[in-house]
């Protein structure tokens, strides 16, 4: 299964290391299957997005997924890819970027032809073949359409997209140089939400989680004296606040972490795709790993 995470800490930025994946001879790769790539996307000073990515299609792209990578960042998005729709290719790796965001994605949407018809001309931000990055156009255009707010464009396609074509998943992480959003689709997958105080729970420590399976690490110092929000796909240290969001559940961090939510999508989807539906590869993409 894809591995999301997300971090704010606006409006300062935060200085951070992350590791996406533990050492080629960790006991986890001996026992479950490698994943399809890595991405990590933060913004400069300036806001410009900036994305580090690769495909895992040969050892030397393993080599570089294993590489520390420190950034400094106000908000961070960080995925690993198991693949479903697309080739392993660095355009079907997340993060995408559209109009100056950041966007990653865990799930399955099948129906692609008619979300190319729907998007129409809207479709040309859409290098690569994933039903992930068509999901980011409709979320574009729909913010377009409601003058740039993006909590009603994600919701906006989110709605079209649950009542119109077959899915498994559509969770995601959203970032802007000082924002985050992170929607919960339907109750498929995991995904949960720290309210993280300074210090963390203990009042003095910096920022250590870990993934499990050897799937992501990040580390920061400056979160010892910083509070932050982090959403991940899992719980990834003790801490007690951690929170699963609900099925529908569009969560905001504004840039001054104020956190605010509401359930966006209180129906099922129409037409809810199981395993069983899916391509052995998709349906592959979408277990725990």
């Amino acid at each position: 299964m894809c591995r999301l995470f997300g971090l704010s800490s606006a409006p300062l930025r935060t200085h951070a290391t992350f590791w996406l994946l533990d050492a080629p001879d960790s006991l986890s790769r001996q026992s479950h299957r490698d994943p399809d790539g890595t991405g990590l996307g933060v913004f400069a000073a300036d806001g410009t997005p900036r994305v580090d990515k690769a495909p895992i299609a040969a050892y030397r792209d393993r080599a570089f997924a294993q590489e520390a990578r420190q950034e400094e960042s106000a908000t961070f998005v960080a995925h690993v890819r198991f693949a479903s729709t697309g080739s392993l290719d660095v355009r079907n790796t997340h993060p995408f970027e559209q109009d100056g965001r950041l966007f990653a994605h865990n799930g399955v949407i099948e129906g692609l032809d008619r979300l190319d018809e729907h998007l129409g001309e809207d479709r040309s931000p859409v290098r690569g073949d994933t039903d992930s990055e068509r999901f980011f156009a409709l979320i574009t255009r729909e913010t377009r359409r409601h003058d740039g707010d993006i909590t009603s464009g994600i919701r906006e396609a989110a709605r079209w997209i649950a009542a119109n074509l077959p899915l498994f998943a559509l969770n995601l992480i959203l970032v802007t140089p000082r924002e985050l959003w992170a929607l919960r689709y339907p109750d498929t997958h995991d995904l949960y939400v720290l309210e993280r105080a300074a210090g963390g729970r203990h009042g003095s420590r910096h920022l250590d989680h870990s993934g499990t399976h050897g799937r992501m690490r990040v580390h920061s110092a400056h979160l010892a004296e910083h509070p932050a929000v982090v959403v991940a796909s899992e719980r990834m240290d003790d801490n007690p606040d951690w929170r699963p969001l609900e099925p529908g559940e569009l969560l905001h961090v504004g840039a001054d972490l104020h956190v605010t939510h509401q359930v966006a999508l209180p129906a099922p989807p129409a037409h809810p795709l199981t395993l069983e539906d899916l391509h052995p590869d998709a349906a592959a993409s979408q277990k725990a790993a």
